[in-house]
């Protein structure tokens, strides 16, 4: 009866408000998705679904663009990741199994503070420091500003997951004479590979979809594929825009679909 009291959605308008917050944060994209079938030159005038755009995306005369721009955007987004995610790895096992040590709770905020601080802030502390070292804008800054701000995003399932799995299980091979990279890697490491993958495509999903960070510390030339888009909208939306963007939706909501269901069968065991 206590759970039954305290159910949010008994709360007066808690109804209109939901779905006044999903209109607002899907209608755009439905708008977008349905958009990117006109038939039409025009994204205001409706002449019938037709798959046009999307062809014109990869034949048109902007696909050398965008191809260019997709090629950079998921090899930078697949070595971020997977950077990112052993680095998250490392630490998550520092944090979680190096029980208590001077700076822990420095070292648990740095990895945090990512999270914490506007985008907007990162991207100019990131110029900044690039300038002052005189690093060449380009491929490579974008790499390393990707695979710094996705630690976070990918320490947070690790380090969830390592902290349900008991620490029990590490003595007892131990105790059956496993050294401690042998507990480590053939005990606990299997354990956490569902948190392993979630944090990688959640790496992953963050870096391609990245814009703010990217059109700061890219290079003259090198453009990924948030920023391509950013371009051409610049010049007057077109139907292929639309296109990419909802092709590009639809790879996120795998990639989140896929992340999800690995962590729901894992805590279903």
């Amino acid at each position: 009866m206590a759970s039954s009291k305290n159910d949010v959605r008994h709360y007066t308008g808690f109804f209109p408000i939901t779905v006044l917050c999903l209109v607002i944060l899907y209608a755009p994209l439905l708008v977008v998705t349905i958009y990117s079938l006109n038939d039409s030159n025009s994204i205001t005038n409706w002449e019938g679904i037709s798959f046009r755009w999307y062809v014109d995306v990869f034949t048109g005369p902007e696909s050398d663009k965008f191809k260019t721009a997709a090629w950079n955007s998921f090899t930078i987004a697949l070595m971020a990741s997977v950077m990112a995610t052993t680095i998250a790895t490392l630490a998550a096992t520092a944090m979680v199994r190096g029980g208590s040590f001077r700076g822990r709770g420095l070292s648990l905020g740095l990895i945090s503070l990512p999270l914490m601080v506007p985008e907007i802030v990162t991207a100019v502390a990131t110029l900044i420091f690039f300038s002052m070292i005189d690093f060449t804008r380009g491929y490579l800054t974008i790499l390393v500003a990707h695979t710094a701000f996705c630690i976070p995003f990918a320490y947070l399932p690790i380090s969830a997951r390592m902290q349900g799995i008991d620490d029990n299980f590490e003595q007892a091979a131990m105790d059956l004479y496993a050294s401690k990279r042998q507990a480590f890697t053939k005990i606990l490491l299997p354990l956490m590979a569902p948190g392993i993958v979630s944090g990688l495509l959640l790496a992953f999903i963050v870096s391609l979809d990245d814009f703010i960070i990217t059109n700061f510390v890219k290079g003259a030339g090198v453009e990924t594929l948030p920023t391509a888009i950013f371009g051409s909208v610049k010049q007057g939306i077109k139907p292929n825009i639309m296109a990419i963007s909802t092709m590009l939706l639809g790879f996120s909501i795998v990639l989140v679909t896929i992340s999800f269901l690995i962590s729901k069968s894992d805590n279903t065991k």
